[in-house]
């Protein structure tokens, strides 16, 4: 059976090499006898593979030594309690950036926990552009934002300067291009668009930062006892971790971000240029804010969107249809996903507007 191209929003492709490795390794990792599924994480066969993946995440990143890399579980939306939980410091506020429905479950679970201030918003138009001018409280615990919106498609491609340390939702284009770890407090990122399965979450926090969570805090949501523990306070997702690492020693040897963000330039280009060329079809971000990882777009005809979605599927390409909060279609174009799956959706997006424009 030959690979179809997924572009689904998450979980995403991932590299052909990376899954038939996994395969070759499935029954018997590396001559133990046994399935990495099967391993104690407190073995020494599993405590090595847990070490080389932080080792080359840290590479692939250049992620500065005062930094804790933690491998966690509850994905991105824990995240949205866990930060406020970890980073208040006893100071009753902190700031959020409004740009889209992430951004927009992140601030709802906040005011669970503080008082919530929003520093930008694009909600004036649509959450169709990423604000370039954020009014960020000096005594905010930190300040918030998606560096890029799933759902709409809209990407920061710089990081704004504040006063106070800056949290990022990098879920969706987390390793898609380089990130100066540096300007950030802390960095959070679901693993299932770039880097494996579901039930990863990786958390980069400076160290700083670590310890005098809220009393009700739970211990595994506390990253300082997680960074002790080295991610291992519970039993951590030990296949996802162990698929993560192949992924990045993927990325290693195709040249590491620098490499995968050409790659990934090339392929948004290909698609943003068809849209830009046509009427049939439509994109409404602000073209300085699109995202290179998520492109939706709409039919003239939104009548068309099942027969379109149909003959895609008669093509190969699936998870085609956009959110259900925003409707039309999107385009998911994650690090595993190949020139060659754009370029075939190019050419039936080409094919079906000749025969319904």
């Amino acid at each position: 059976m030959s690979r179809i191209f997924n572009f689904s929003a998450g979980p995403a492709m991932l590299p052909a090499e990376v899954l038939s490795r996994a395969g070759d390794e499935i029954l018997d990792w590396h001559g133990s006898g046994m399935s990495v599924m099967e391993m104690s994480h407190r073995g020494k066969e599993f405590v090595g593979i847990a070490a080389e993946a932080e080792k080359d995440l840290r590479e692939l990143l250049s992620v500065p030594q005062n930094y804790k890399v933690l491998l966690l579980q509850g994905g991105a939306t824990l995240q949205f309690a866990q930060v406020p939980m970890n980073l208040l410091h006893g100071k009753g506020g902190a700031d959020y950036v409004s740009t889209g429905e992430w951004s927009k479950k992140a601030i709802k679970e906040a005011k669970a926990f503080c008082d919530v201030h929003i520093a930008a918003s694009s909600e004036d138009k649509n959450f169709s552009y990423a604000p370039k001018h954020w009014n960020v409280r000096k005594d905010a615990a930190y300040v918030h934002y998606c560096s890029n919106e799933t759902i709409g498609g809209v990407e920061f491609h710089s990081v704004p300067a504040a006063p106070v340390p800056i949290v990022a939702d990098a879920s969706s284009h987390f390793l898609s291009r380089p990130i100066e770890i540096a300007k950030f407090g802390l960095i959070y990122a679901g693993a299932q668009k770039n880097v494996g399965p579901a039930g990863l979450t990786i958390v980069i926090v400076r160290e700083d930062l670590l310890g005098n969570v809220a009393k009700s805090t739970p211990s595994v949501m506390d990253y300082k006892l997680q960074a002790e523990a080295d991610s291992m306070l519970n039993t951590p997702p030990t296949y996802s971790m162990y698929i993560a690492g192949l992924v990045f020693k993927w990325l290693k040897a195709l040249g590491g971000v620098p490499e995968i963000e050409k790659r990934n330039v090339a392929k948004a280009k290909l698609l943003y240029d068809f849209l830009d060329a046509t009427k049939f079809y439509g994109n409404p971000v602000a073209k300085e804010d699109r995202s290179r990882m998520n492109v939706p777009f709409t039919l003239r005809d939104a009548k068309l969107d099942e027969p379109f979605l149909k003959g895609a599927a008669e093509r190969g390409m699936v998870q085609l249809k956009g959110h259900r909060s925003v409707g039309g279609m999107r385009a998911s174009i994650y690090n595993a996903m190949p020139r060659e799956g754009v370029q075939r959706l190019v050419d039936y997006m080409k094919e079906f507007e000749k025969r319904h424009g």
